[in-house]
């Protein structure tokens, strides 16, 4: 059985350290444990590396356009490696989470994300897995689309590295052992330690 994980964010370096990012940063981070390299698609707009993962074949994938519209390029994907939705994991940054929470979940509500919006409406249901990274809610009166598009502060880096490392393992341990495996062990509401 194969699996897609898709990594949402922006592409380019102006985005590479955003909190929107930090879905790609998970992909980017298990293709290199694995010493894989992402590659184009053709006739897809995403770049896929592809891992192995006991004996599950496991599509890491950045598509190439905006978050917000990225959502045809990972369900084209899914549909041209015969991937059920329910094989799909969603990767992506929360409003909604305390800075550096992590939860798994499979379904349920978008709550206005607009990269999960697009994804939904691609896939034509909601019944994904998604690894949601906690970013907390912007300061003051900022602008949430203003706070997301931000690179992390230099005293967020250490635990922004602990949530991109455990969301990886978060991801492993999805496929290898399930959901309620994967939520017992990396479920939490804040940084590690």
């Amino acid at each position: 059985m194969t699996w897609l994980v898709a990594g949402l964010g922006n592409p380019g370096e102006r985005y590479a350290r955003t909190r929107h990012n930090l879905g790609r940063m998970v992909v980017e981070e298990l293709a290199r444990r694995s010493g894989e390299r992402f590659r184009r698609t053709r006739f897809v707009p995403a770049d896929v590396a592809e891992i192995a993962v006991d004996g599950e074949r496991v599509v890491l994938a950045r598509a190439h356009g905006w978050m917000n519209d990225s959502g045809p390029a990972y369900a084209s994907l899914a549909r041209k490696r015969g991937i059920d939705a329910g094989r799909v994991v969603a990767v992506h940054d929360d409003l909604d989470l305390p800075f550096c929470a992590l939860r798994v979940k499979l379904g349920g509500s978008t709550a206005g994300h607009h990269g999960l919006d697009s994804l939904v409406g691609a896939l034509r249901t909601p019944e994904f897995y998604r690894v949601r990274l906690g970013i907390g809610r912007p300061p003051g009166r900022q602008d949430p689309v203003e706070f997301v598009l931000e690179p992390f502060a230099a005293r967020e880096e250490a635990d922004v590295a602990l949530l991109v490392d455990d969301a990886a393992d978060a991801v492993l341990a999805l496929v290898r052992e399930g959901l309620r495996a994967a939520q017992d062990r990396y479920n939490r509401s804040g940084p590690r330690g």
